[in-house]
């Protein structure tokens, strides 16, 4: 019997096709609308497939933990100045301004836990990841502080013709902050980008922004790949190699690189990377719904959202 959140999902879904002009399906597990084809490079060129979330934008954001760590039921939820659950990835702004971002701290340097947003959960929570019912661990400590762009999408429907024809891996887009100081599960970090790299995991494109805390004492020193070249010499190709690494003790092939296995500058990459590095992916972003519109786990454009409240 179909259920309400079913219902909702579908009339989200027809209202996303009938303001963009395409037909959308919906899995009636999850209540995920998804495309139902890949889209090339080429056909996007001219209208991006990230749009401005209608979330509230919120500061004051609070951590409240629920059960214990290293558990399955553990969970990282934040809060608003008033103590309402919000999302930190649809309800946190990506930019400050002046070229500064956002990061949600996932994992923090020198912990192998592989901490992450549970997307498909209410109010996006982080939790630790699972696989066959067991909490899920690298098999080696992350040397920098991990997480992720609020309010980013990689988008698994877009073929990137620059990055080998790969699609998005379906999640946010995730950054490697490489200042001093190790940061706590649930920190808000205001970054600089400083570079970027085109990972490609079983053929899903995942990219890794390099970026650094405005807080570190090195901050002012660094602007682009030359500059952490100079300043944290060796920094970028251990990021590369270890990504690349991570999962072959698990028997998993190593990873490969896009972009000549280099990282991309600020004046390099696709244009959503070349936008997002100069601080102006604000106009064409994508959002999830699960916590911030109808608390669906269906994805959505935001406009059509709007329409439905």
């Amino acid at each position: 019997m179909a259920t309400a959140a079913t219902a909702s999902a579908s009339r989200f879904a027809a209202a996303a096709g009938a303001l963009y002009g395409f037909r959308w399906r919906t899995s009636p597990l999850t209540h995920r609308a998804f495309f139902p084809k890949p889209r090339s490079a080429a056909s996007l060129r001219s209208r991006r497939h990230f749009l401005a979330p209608a979330a509230l934008h919120r500061h004051d954001v609070q951590i409240q933990e629920e059960g214990q760590p290293e558990t399955l039921d553990y969970r990282v939820f934040f809060l608003d100045g008033s103590g309402k659950k919000i999302s930190p990835w649809h309800d946190v702004p990506l930019q400050l301004g002046d070229g500064v971002f956002n990061v949600i701290v996932e994992i923090p340097k020198d912990t192998s836990a592989k901490m992450e947003v549970a997307t498909d959960e209410p109010h996006t929570p982080i939790k630790q990841d699972i696989k066959k019912g067991k909490l899920r661990y690298y098999p080696y400590n992350i040397n920098w502080n991990y997480g992720l762009l609020p309010q980013t999408w990689e988008d698994p429907s877009f073929a990137n013709s620059e990055v080998e024809g790969a699609l998005g891996d379906n999640d946010p887009v995730d950054v490697v902050e490489i200042g001093e100081r190790r940061a706590k599960i649930g920190d808000v970090l205001k970054v600089k980008p400083l570079a970027a790299l085109a990972m490609i995991d079983e053929g899903e494109l995942d990219w890794k922004i390099v970026a650094i805390s405005l807080d570190d004492p090195r901050a002012s020193l660094v602007n682009d790949v030359n500059d952490v070249e100079k300043h944290f010499p060796g920094t970028l190709m251990a990021i590369r190699d270890w990504f690349r690494d991570y999962k072959i003790p698990d028997g998993k092939p190593a990873n490969k690189f896009g972009l000549g296995n280099k990282a991309a500058n600020k004046e390099q990459g696709d244009d959503y990377l070349y936008y997002l590095l100069h601080g102006r992916a604000s106009w064409n972003l994508c959002c999830l719904i699960n916590s911030t519109c109808l608390l669906l786990g269906a994805w959505t454009w935001s406009r059509a959202c709007q329409r439905l409240i």
